[in-house]
């Protein structure tokens, strides 16, 4: 049952390799999320070749496919659909015949996309899934590739290019076993192709560049930065988790490397296509042209100078919803991602909004008075964590009351918050986790743990931890906080709403201080103040 108000909206991607239903449910204004998903690997474009026709199985698969999602449409009421179809039947001689029984026996109208309509659906997804801002986006999908310069977040450059992994496996890689010679002849393929855009190439173009120190974790900053679409560059990401022996993360917002990925490369042309998919995050449908698909990639990033990609779990179907979804607007983006997604995943599990703001703002106000007397040196990018964690600390309420502190910890993990790391991920979930109490733990981040995140999480824990206790009537009491630092002791003032009464926040404040005294090594006292003239 819908909640009044609440949208459904389906988007279904027939693309070469697999065909995609999502449904996405939204209530306008306020959050959006994928509420179902079936994925069926078709392979409309198996056997195509040079001279364009699709082949009866696949064509017979795609029917069949195409009847199950009309059916699933039809039972769970969903009425706004969105049919496109991409690479293979674009290009396909007897692609009206394929459309004309799928509208025959199912009811779906399907359009068929450029390959500039598929390049706008997939710059919507990144630029809106990503921070993305100055740089370039690659899409690559079954049959073919979209490569994007963008500027100021805008698309300034787009082409799509026949070098899809289904495409190229079968062209290049079309026995068991991948010699030396085809590996090579897929990479100048691409090299080739791509040569004719001159756009395509990074800061990064004729050397290499170190990591960007301020941002670890983030793809480069700058023009060099490229960020990747598609399941073939999702299912690659997650290889390259698995065997950096990385916890179970999402694809989103992880850096794969042209190192990491041309060690993937290794390891899947050593092995026949046939047991490909058993290389641990590969998914066995894709075993047999991933090697083709990550060879693509890699000689793309060559080719351009890029020394890294950043993965974006949108694809074209959410492109094409961002389209509906932000249809009063020229383009239809997002005005801040990261905020966007925190604000996104605390409307859809709002419990009381009214508090877990005040929360957020009393702990930011901490954050910086204590940084002004001198108490810590965290930047900004930790004050946008603090933030983050303060807005979701209560989404775990949705699910119960105790042990609300793990459910949001747990909701916020694996739901996810584009624009994030995954590092920074799991760094607000912790700071949700520790809202309440226990001892905060960074090991807890595994082998996404970096030099002083300890640390950090101790202070951001403390931070929120005494700004829940200061909000503990949930009544707003306490308007504002204010630090002083004097003879090795820090006083909290804790400035009252006038006509309120502090007393029940006081107290509250007073015990939930003591993470915050151990982490600055100082005592702590909460006392009562009039707001200042």
């Amino acid at each position: 049952m819908l909640s009044a108000g609440m949208e459904r909206t389906a988007v279904i991607d027939m693309g070469s390799n697999s065909f995609r239903l999502v449904v996405f449910q939204h209530e306008p204004g306020s959050w959006w999320s994928l509420a179902d998903e079936i994925r069926e690997p078709v392979r409309i474009s198996a056997g195509m070749g040079e001279d364009g026709v699709l082949q009866p199985a696949p064509v017979e698969r795609a029917i069949a496919t195409a009847a199950v999602f009309s059916s699933f449409l039809e039972a769970s009421g969903v009425e706004r659909v969105d049919a496109v179809a991409t690479s293979a039947i674009r290009d396909a001689r007897n692609r009206d015949e394929l459309l004309a029984e799928i509208r025959a026996s199912t009811g779906l109208e399907v359009r068929v996309i450029s390959g500039a309509e598929e390049a706008w659906y997939g710059y919507l997804a990144g630029v809106n899934s990503t921070t993305l801002a100055d740089g370039f986006g690659i899409d690559v999908g079954g049959g073919s590739v979209q490569v994007m310069r963008i500027a100021d977040r805008r698309l300034v450059e787009a082409e799509s290019v026949r070098l899809g992994a289904v495409r190229m496996s079968e062209a290049f890689l079309p026995g068991e076993r991948a010699k030396p010679k085809q590996l090579q002849a897929v990479r100048d393929h691409v090299s080739r192709t791509l040569s004719e855009f001159e756009w395509w190439q990074g800061e990064g173009a004729g050397g290499s560049r170190p990591r960007t120190p301020e941002a670890p974790g983030r793809s480069q900053a700058g023009s060099d930065r490229l960020a990747a679409i598609g399941g073939t560059v999702r299912n690659l990401a997650t290889a390259v988790q698995k065997r950096m022996d990385l916890p179970d993360v999402d694809e989103q917002g992880f850096v794969v490397t042209r190192e990491a990925l041309e060690d993937l490369i290794e390891l899947l042309a050593s092995r026949p296509a046939s047991e490909r998919g058993t290389v641990p995050g590969i998914k066995p449908d894709r075993g047999d042209v991933i090697l083709g698909g990550a060879l693509v990639v890699a000689a793309a990033m060559e080719h351009g100078g890029f020394t890294e990609l950043e993965v974006a779990e949108a694809g074209l179907r959410e492109g094409v919803f961002f389209e509906h979804l932000l249809a009063d607007r020229t383009p239809p983006l997002l005005d801040d991602v990261r905020r966007s997604s925190v604000e996104n995943l605390a409307h859809r599990f709002r419990t009381d909004p009214v508090h877990v703001e005040h929360v957020a703002r009393l702990s930011l106000e901490t954050f910086d008075s204590l940084r002004s007397a001198g108490l810590h040196d965290l930047g900004d990018n930790d004050r946008e964590l603090l933030w983050a964690g303060g807005m979701l600390h209560d989404i775990g309420m949705t699910v119960d009351y105790d042990d609300h502190h793990r459910h949001s910890h747990y909701l916020i993990v694996h739901t996810g918050l584009p624009g994030f790391s995954p590092r920074e991920v799991d760094l607000i979930a912790l700071i949700a986790r520790y809202h309440r109490k226990g001892t905060p733990d960074a090991a807890e981040l595994g082998a996404l743990q970096r030099p002083g995140d300890s640390e950090r999480l101790r202070l951001l824990s403390a931070i929120i931890r005494l700004a829940e206790q200061l909000e503990r009537s949930r009544d707003q009491t306490i308007a504002s906080v204010r630090v002083q630092a004097t003879d090795g002791k820090v006083t909290l003032e804790a400035v009252a709403r006038d006509g309120s009464d502090p007393t029940v926040a006081i107290w509250a404040g007073q015990r939930g201080s003591t993470l915050l005294a151990d982490t600055l090594g100082a005592p702590v006292s909460i006392v009562p103040s009039s707001p200042r003239a």
